[in-house]
């Protein structure tokens, strides 16, 4: 009777082994169909501070901007992918998983030397460690400019809680060069 039983109690483990394996294939899988789309929205992103903020009042209208004027600024570049884009609305804070992202971006100042603004810190189920599924809102600080692959970026954001925060850290730093 007791051969039985061990016998049984193989099958599962081996019957949850498999299942637990599918799903590790399944989730990676989800995880990979993710990281291209948001790969392609940051290739879809405007790459001036003109156009995002004609895209952002609904203007279709061709802006024209002086190449001169909007690299006296730096921008930023998303997960130190491509050209830096001045003013982002959206910034990815944990480019590993993409499980924690700065957006609804409203920057006060920007300049040479900094910005300022504030957004929500969205976190997803793939951020390890943090409260998955919330939002927090957050004030945002751009700092170090350095010129990057021959472009000047901004190459840290601070953030800093003005509520709940994901991981108990009331101020947080990132590197998004």
């Amino acid at each position: 009777m007791t051969d039985r039983a061990v016998a049984r109690w193989a099958g599962m483990r081996t019957v949850v082994a498999i299942l637990a394996g599918v799903a590790v294939l399944v989730l990676g899988g989800v995880w990979l169909a993710n990281a291209t789309d948001r790969a392609r929205s940051v290739d879809e992103a405007p790459r001036t501070t003109a156009a995002q903020k004609s895209r952002a009042a609904g203007q279709e209208s061709q802006v024209e901007v002086d190449d001169a004027d909007s690299r006296e600024v730096p921008g930023v570049r998303d997960c130190g992918v491509g050209e830096p884009v001045p003013e982002p609305t959206i910034i990815t804070l944990d480019c590993s998983t993409a499980g924690r992202v700065a957006s609804g971006i409203q920057w006060d100042r920007y300049t040479a030397a900094g910005a300022d603004g504030s957004g929500v810190v969205q976190v997803s189920s793939g951020a390890a460690g943090a409260a998955a599924g919330k939002s927090f809102p957050a004030r945002l600080r751009l700092f170090g400019p350095k010129e990057v692959d021959g472009l000047v970026a901004f190459t840290a954001l601070e953030v800093t809680y003005t509520g709940a925060t994901p991981k108990g850290e009331h101020t947080e730093v990132f590197p998004i060069a």
